[in-house]
């Protein structure tokens, strides 16, 4: 019986195996098996289009969405095709074959319509493609075309020399910042996208110049996109435009009320038509550059004040967590003990104050380490900023570390939110060893009691003796060291009443700091450069001139900008051709956020011009 009921058992074993090895071979062929249906998301009326099928093995018998007639003439298909592709990866060569399908398609109507799944047959299986949805819009006029003698120059003429400026109109040709909300609380973040809009017959052939919004007022942080700006088609009001995607853009309102988004521009270059002047012109296409500059509406938001904030608010907008995390609850006297604090989330992570650790006087307690750890998405800014406290206890005992309290403002429910972190029991044991260490500790902590002084003990050594009936008092001696004192004294009164003074007046402490602050800033900027890091070191750059001019002209750095950092140089005197250089090192720090990244020797240049621009800054001033 026990035999049997073995081979029972393994019998069992061996044909759930075949099962398993089944099912994992026929999930294996249905994952490899991949049937895709694209099509234009938008389509004019009238236009055709392709609607193409892709798929990677070898099928049969594909049927299209049900119900497609009904929406769109079938003008021609499907028309086949075959494409093979080779990789190789650690000597390993594989080969993967793609077949096409493609219809010609003609819409019958406006409106948006959604395609249902295509299904095609594989090794007699039945596989479904995916749904998509297309917009089919009114049909649209084509763009006027400015022709070579309309301008007063003739087409040879405008090619020797610039490109001539050319009126396309708002409707084919524009650029726009859009909002992902309009009205939001201080602090509460916003997506801000710089779109360009080209109507699909205009041909552009790059970029002449390009200026983008500053976002004064907010507190920025750029998403990373692609330097290739990609094109895309999306209807706007309801008109068909390929759109690129110039800049993105977190922002986080550090004022309130009503902040705009001041217009910009910028040019492009588009190939246009000449006009026809011999026979032969209409057997080649001649073609001329054109530059189109375009200007981008006013975008106001509408900044909104947060309630009256509790007493553990920290700054957090967004939407958090906190977390904590010791080293360890069991020490002895002297050991370094870690607290790790992580707040976590979605918000200005990067604007969130240090909390502050309460602990016993007892402890000997260091500065906190801070290190921040964002990712900017599309989605927004998040991560985790993580802090470290270092503590060390000197006595030994029992002592509680209390939890932390950290309140945030919650956009999406309109109020605030406290949680905290877990208290921790530190259990403190005397350490071997540390005798001098706790002798230091309580003499510091304890006041000391002097024991014995009714012991007078003998004296040994050389002792000095002095004549009986001598005395210090009214010789020369005394006479220098009395005046001295009191010269001493009166001049360091002079000097406390005038520090005081100046401490007082906080935008000269400012002011006189200043140069020292730019300098360090500067270099910060040149650790970025020798670091590669394009984005920091003219961010750096920036700051460092945003902060210094604040400090020399007086300015808050909410009202600085380029006008009133002109106007308050030329107001101090400072010479026309240091300004220009100022204006040339923030145009092009401004620019290369745009632009690709800048070699090693441009960005060298850039740090030595602005080193020497802020030395003659400061010497000018000071005249």
């Amino acid at each position: 019986m026990v035999t049997i009921f073995v081979r029972a058992e393994n019998m069992t074993r061996t044909l759930l195996t075949y099962l398993l090895f089944f099912f994992a071979v026929i999930t294996a062929n249905a994952e490899q098996t991949r049937f895709t249906m694209s099509a234009p998301a938008a389509v004019e009326m009238g236009k055709q289009f392709r609607l193409s099928f892709t798929l990677n093995e070898r099928g049969s018998n594909l049927k299209l969405p049900p119900g497609i007639e009904s929406n769109f003439d079938i003008l021609m298909g499907p028309s086949t095709s075959q494409s093979i592709s080779m990789t190789n990866i650690n000597g390993q060569s594989t080969q993967e074959i793609t077949y096409g399908f493609t219809y010609i398609l003609r819409p019958k109507q406006e409106g948006n319509f959604e395609l249902r799944p295509a299904s095609i047959e594989v090794g007699g299986k039945i596989f479904e493609s995916n749904t998509i949805k297309i917009q089919i819009v009114k049909a649209q006029s084509q763009p006027a075309q400015p022709q070579a003698g309309a301008g007063g120059a003739s087409a040879d003429e405008q090619e020797q020399g610039a490109p001539q400026n050319v009126e396309l109109g708002s409707d084919n040709l524009f650029v726009k910042v859009e909002m992902s909300k309009q009205s939001v609380f201080k602090g509460e973040q916003i997506i801000a996208t710089v779109k360009l809009y080209i109507n699909p017959n205009i041909p552009i052939a790059g970029f002449d110049e390009v200026n983008l919004p500053t976002y004064e007022g907010f507190y920025t942080q750029d998403v990373e996109i692609p330097q290739q700006v990609n094109f895309t088609r999306e209807v706007y009001n309801n008109k068909i435009y390929q759109v690129g995607i110039l800049k993105k853009t977190i922002l986080f309102p550090q004022q309130i009320g009503r902040l705009t988004v001041e217009p910009f521009n910028m040019s492009l270059l588009v190939q246009q038509q000449v006009k026809q002047r011999s026979f032969f012109d209409d057997f080649f296409n001649s073609f001329r550059t054109v530059k189109a500059t375009i200007s981008s509406k006013p975008v106001t938001v509408n900044v909104k004040d947060i309630p009256k904030s509790p007493a553990d608010f920290l700054g957090g907008v967004g939407n958090f967590n906190i977390t904590s995390d010791i080293s360890s609850e069991d020490v002895t006297t002297n050991d370094a003990v870690t607290l790790k604090v992580t707040i976590s989330g979605s918000g200005n992570i990067r604007l969130i104050n240090t909390p502050k650790l309460q602990l016993p006087s007892d402890f000997e307690i260091y500065d906190p380490k801070t290190t921040d750890n964002v990712s900017v998405t599309n989605s927004g800014v998040s991560g985790t900023k993580t802090i470290e406290y270092l503590f060390q206890p000197r006595f030994e005992g029992e002592y509680t570390i209390p939890a932390i309290p950290f309140s945030y403002f919650n956009p999406g429910t309109g109020s605030y939110e406290t949680k905290s972190t877990s208290a921790y029991q530190l259990r403190v044991k005397k350490g071997s060893g540390d005798q001098s260490a706790t002798v230091v500790g309580s003499v510091r902590k304890e006041d000391v009691q002097l024991l014995g002084q009714d012991i007078r003990y003998i004296q040994q050594g050389n002792p000095e003796l002095k004549l009986i009936g001598y005395t210090f008092f009214g010789t020369p001696v005394f006479y220098f060291l009395y005046g001295g004192s009191t010269f001493a004294f009166l001049l360091l009164f002079f000097i406390y009443r005038k520090k005081a003074r100046e401490n007082a007046n906080i935008a000269l402490m400012r002011n006189k700091k200043a140069n020292k602050v730019a300098r360090k800033r500067l270099r910060a900027a040149a650790a970025f450069m020798k670091q590669n890091n394009n984005e920091a070191f003219h961010e750096s750059i920036l700051k460092a001139f945003e902060g210094y001019l604040s400090d020399k002209l007086g300015i808050p750095i909410a009202d600085l900008n380029r006008e009133s950092s002109v106007a308050g140089l030329l107001n101090k005197n400072v010479e026309q051709s240091v300004i220009d250089d100022f204006v040339s090192v923030v145009d092009q720090c401004e620019y290369a956020r745009y632009a690709p990244a800048s070699g090693s020797e441009a960005r060298h240049e850039i740090y030595s011009k602005a080193e020497s621009t802020m030395g003659l800054m400061e010497k000018q001033i000071k005249r």
